[in-house]
């Protein structure tokens, strides 16, 4: 029993130092025209209020005939930011508004003819996410801290996500409870009044046609 007592506050800060975030390769292809369709999206979620850091490597130049534009939204309808033309390496930086998934789209619109056949621009793209989003540089010489202090802090942030994500992940799982429960209670009251109502119904059959027959004389 000790050594499960030990391991979990172990796991917690090996977890702590993997950053949360993600790094992607691809290549974007021009296209004619303008259309959602043509849009390559990569989707995150993000927690309310949390600091997101994305950067985009993008290769060529402007003015080569291939015009790449970034779009950052997320699902309830908020926009981030929407920089258009970009070469090189793009930064944005943004504060969550909900709880809620975001999309980090790029298309790649070719407005001039003569180059090269099925131009692409290649992206290269890193998304940093809570405490991975902070200049921790800028941090340590603003507050002159040791790089051993500066870890711990970035360490100690991360924690402190991981305990408010499970935190969420608790409020949510009630929440579905709560309502996994009132629904089930609405069905079972619905249940027993289907069946006063069938009972009620069939009594009332019983009524009617016992009268029908006496009026017919049949009984």
């Amino acid at each position: 029993m000790i050594l499960p007592r030990i391991a979990f506050p172990i796991f917690l800060s090996l977890a702590a130092l993997f950053p949360l975030s993600t790094a992607l390769k691809f290549d974007l292809q021009a296209h004619t025209g303008y259309s959602n369709r043509y849009e390559r999206c990569i989707r995150n979620f993000v927690a309310k209020d949390t600091l997101v850091l994305v950067t985009a490597i993008v290769s060529g130049q402007k003015g080569d005939g291939q015009v790449v534009s970034m779009h950052i939204k997320d699902a309830v309808g908020n926009e981030y930011g929407r920089p258009k033309d970009i070469a090189g390496e793009t930064r944005m930086a943004f504060t969550s508004h909900a709880d809620a998934a975001f999309d980090v789209c790029f298309e790649n619109q070719l407005v001039s003819t003569g180059i090269s056949l099925n131009p692409t621009r290649h992206i290269e793209l890193d998304i940093d996410i809570g405490a991975d989003a902070r200049d921790w540089s800028a941090i340590q010489a603003q507050e002159k801290l040791k790089p051993v202090e500066t870890e711990l802090r970035r360490v100690e942030e991360l924690v402190q996500e991981i305990v408010g994500e499970m935190e969420y992940l608790r409020t949510r799982e009630q929440k579905l409870r709560d309502t996994n429960e009132s629904t089930n209670e609405r069905v079972k009251w619905f249940a027993y009044g289907t069946m006063g109502m069938l009972v009620g119904l069939g009594a009332w059959q019983v009524v009617y046609l016992r009268a029908y027959f006496r009026s017919k004389h049949l009984i």
